[in-house]
């Protein structure tokens, strides 16, 4: 721990204007970010003594080494530098709002030239736009069956869509009258877009027009005697209708607002919104955040505005944001809002009437939320403290390890050898560290010598980067594996290199040879402030380097927890890591070796001609008619393909056999399906029903049939042309006394026979 007065900066050197000011580690990793209308008085205040401060402001001013800061001229300009130093360095001391789960929304794509209604989850894209998000996805297809009746905008996929467009056939949405049926032509994409924009209106809360219209035209109908047009006006009224009382109406004065309330406790709080669009309750979302800082109600809000309004432009940002609590800088607050939005945003605290009952509504949600969580104990910081510490008792370490990287090696019989680095900080994964690792020195089954590889190559990183930063260097680091650039921060993007930081303890998942190769590593690199221990299956042991026993900690601690989620979240992405490289070797194409050809032309080439079979028998000339492919290119595709033997392969799925002169297989159907089959094998292959249509077909035999091919010799079976006499197998014999018909698959010798 370091101690502030160390990197205290002099009170005059501390400007009085307002800025954003960052907190780092001695790591360079900034751990904190703030900002302050006065940044000399902000910043003295985390200087004064130690035991007047909050003991999480305390923490944090220990961990940090340096402090530096940015002036800026108003502080609507400080809110939006914070919020883009948060986003970027995600400081481990700052308020994170994390989803209590993943909330789903109505989008449209309009990016697309045929946009596209569905149900999405995640980040938002650009070009899309979003409703809701929605408390259950089964509401949003409900709510879109209904509007499909009015606006029967495209809901398949972009496969769906294409296959239907080659079959010249729609799906059954567009037969039932759900689609307008874009792919086969029967709407242009501007009335197409028309719909999709129509729709995007209505959900947007502009319902009255739709409405209004649709009467007139169902009362003129009936005017002109059409009862079946009026009718199905009727019913899409209807629809409409009940699409709209799913949302019920909460301000009756058509409000744009979102609805926001907090509960809270020492240790965590939990938020929940409601958005409010035309006085109805469109969607709902809630946030759990661990407090780790000491903030206030109004500093929480402040938090959750900035993550929740910082990526958003426009409509996406209400007129009226209704709060439990104002943020210090309100004022500003609101400007930066009105500066996302275009237009003035109001955001006040409810007092009285409708919109103060909303907000308590909204507030029961929360504390219901907030309750939840506390059941499930997913992020409490008192568990992973817990387990850190016994974990730190249990290997003999002097501190809590808050780093931790764990180490698996994965392979097919030794083939496709890869490993996995995770990394978990404060007893929680940080993906963004995670790393892939292909061994390179050798080919094989050995584990032992994969795991030595791994730890020599990981830390000779590491190696480099200290010798840059101006500490002493603890052994050799081979320059074929040292990252440019110098010190764990990157200059030019401000965020940490690959491999910056040390562990306090790296996990391997193995026994004791895994655990002796990695220690052997470190050893050889002089790299001796970090403790190893593998973590063996079965009976879930741990091995510390040098010990002949094993320690076992007990069943229900939270450390043997924390240790095997661990190794096993090393060993799903090693896993996972594997399996992508044997499909992609799988699915290796005849054309992946063809010098000068990359994926882009490859994909042209097989577009064009459909399959490597039509490729292959195609001249130069019309090789050269794909765009991009010159002709000393074609020269080369059309001797190499020349020069390949085709693979056979079978679906193990259809029983049908396959090889280059069939169309490709996409890489998904194809790993999971084509097993390689080797040339010569004796045991015959039995193709399921149907797969004999791209093979010579031996006709029924009758007898006296002219087709029939001659019988061999008494004692051996006929011979068909391309057949092993060795593979045929003897044919069941009727029983006595029955009549026996011969079947389609059964094998006759006419001279046999009567």
């Amino acid at each position: 721990m370091a101690d502030p007065a160390t990197y205290r900066p002099k009170p005059g050197e501390i400007p009085t204007d307002p800025g954003v000011y960052r907190f780092r580690d001695v790591h360079g990793r900034v751990v904190y970010v703030g900002k302050a209308k006065n940044l000399r008085q902000r910043l003295s205040s985390y200087f004064q003594d130690l035991a007047g401060l909050h003991p999480r402001t305390q923490t944090m001013v220990t961990t940090a080494a340096s402090v530096e800061w940015t002036v800026v001229g108003t502080e609507v300009e400080a809110l939006q530098l914070e919020y883009s130093w948060i986003k970027e360095y995600d400081p481990r001391f700052n308020v994170k709002y994390r989803d209590d789960k993943s909330y789903p929304s109505l989008a449209v794509t309009l990016d697309e030239e045929f946009p596209r209604v569905q149900v999405m989850r995640g980040a938002k894209k650009k070009g899309v736009r979003y409703f809701g998000p929605y408390g259950h996805a089964w509401a949003i297809r409900e709510t879109v069956d209904l509007l499909l009746r009015v606006f029967p905008v495209r809901t398949c996929s972009n496969g769906v869509f294409r296959a239907a467009k080659q079959a010249g056939r729609p799906c059954l949405l567009g037969y039932i009258g759900k689609c307008s049926a874009p792919c086969v032509g029967r709407v242009s994409p501007e009335e197409h877009r028309e719909l999709a924009d129509e729709f995007c209106d209505f959900m947007a809360g502009q319902t009255g027009p739709y409405i209004r219209r649709l009467e007139r035209q169902m009362k003129q109908a009936a005017a002109d005697m059409e009862y079946e047009k009026a009718a199905r006006l009727r019913d899409d009224i209807g629809a409409l209708t009940r699409a709209m009382e799913k949302n019920a109406i909460v301000l009756g004065d058509g409000t744009d607002a979102d609805v926001i309330a907090l509960a809270d406790d020492d240790l965590e709080a939990a938020v929940q919104i409601f958005h409010v669009r035309g006085g109805r309750v469109r969607g709902q979302r809630g946030w759990v955040v661990d407090k780790v800082e000491d903030v206030t109600p109004g500093d929480l809000v402040e938090h959750f505005l900035q993550q929740i309004y910082g990526d958003q432009r426009g409509d996406s940002v209400p007129r009226e944001v209704l709060v439990p609590a104002l943020p210090t800088d309100a004022a500003a607050v609101a400007d930066w809002l009105g500066t996302l939005r275009g237009a003035k945003v109001d955001l006040r605290v409810p007092q009285r009437g409708d919109k103060k009952a909303l907000q308590e509504t909204v507030l029961r949600n929360a504390q219901q939320a907030l309750v939840l969580h506390k059941t499930r104990r997913a992020g409490d910081l008192t568990t992973r403290s817990l387990a850190l510490q016994e974990i730190a008792d249990a290997l003999g370490m002097d501190t809590a390890p808050l780093r931790i990287e764990c180490f698996d090696i994965s392979h097919l019989q030794g083939t496709e050898v890869v490993a996995s680095m995770v990394v978990f900080e404060d007893g929680l994964p940080r993906k963004s560290e995670y790393r892939h690792f292909a061994i390179k020195s050798f080919e094989g089954q050995d584990d032992v010598r994969a795991m030595h590889e791994v730890l020599t190559r990981r830390f000779k990183h590491y190696l480099a980067e200290r010798a840059k930063t101006g500490e002493p260097e603890l052994g050799g680091v081979d320059e074929d594996e040292t990252p440019s650039g110098s010190g764990p921060i990157d200059p030019t993007t401000g965020k940490p290199k690959r491999f910056a930081y040390p562990p306090q303890l790296v996990v391997v998942d193995g026994g004791q040879p895994q655990v002796a190769a990695a220690k052997r590593a470190l050893d050889e690199l002089g790299v001796d402030d970090v403790a190893v221990c593998g973590l063996a299956k079965k009976l879930e042991e741990v091995w510390l380097p040098d010990e002949d026993d094993p320690v076992v900690l007990p069943r229900s601690s939270e450390a043997l927890y924390l240790m095997q989620r661990v190794r096993d979240e090393a060993h799903r992405f090693a896993i996972t890591f594997h399996r992508k490289k044997r499909s992609k070797a799988m699915t290796a194409s005849a054309l992946d070796s063809v010098p000068g050809l990359g994926e882009t032309r490859r994909k042209a080439l097989l577009d064009h001609f459909g399959s490597l079979r039509k490729l292959k028998a195609a001249r130069v000339e019309e090789i050269m008619e794909v765009p991009g492919i010159g002709r000393h290119t074609a020269e080369v595709v059309a001797a190499a393909l020349a020069a390949t033997a085709p693979r056979v392969a079978v679906n193990v799925s259809t029983g049908e056999i396959l090889t280059d002169d069939d169309p490709e297989p996409d890489a998904e159907s194809a790993a999971e399906s084509a097993a390689p089959v080797a040339p010569g094998d004796a045991e015959p292959v039995v193709p399921a029903r149907g797969a004999w249509r791209d093979a010579p077909r031996v006709p029924d035999p009758l007898p006296g049939s002219a087709d029939v091919p001659a019988p061999g010799p008494p004692d051996e079976p006929p011979v068909f042309p391309d057949t092993d006499p060795d593979a045929v197998s003897p044919q069941p014999q009727p029983s006595r006394g029955v009549p026996h018909t011969p079947g389609a698959d059964e094998i006759v010798d006419p001279g046999r026979s009567g």
